[in-house]
């Protein structure tokens, strides 16, 4: 019993820090625009990029 004096308050604070960092993402914006990133993982770019390594060519 003496276990669940301290385990049953543990519970409830991590719980209700979890619930006020879930209502400070959302007051924060985080959860505003869930398709665009999804979005743009589809376009495709029109210009291929080029890489320059370092080296002066094959030694």
């Amino acid at each position: 019993m003496n276990g669940l004096a301290l385990l049953i308050p543990l519970a409830l604070l991590l719980g209700l820090l979890g619930l006020a960092a879930f209502f400070w993402s959302v007051r924060s914006g985080q959860y505003e625009d869930m398709d665009g990133a999804a979005m743009r993982v589809l376009i495709d770019d029109d210009e291929p990029t080029i890489t320059r390594s370092s080296s002066n060519g094959p030694e």
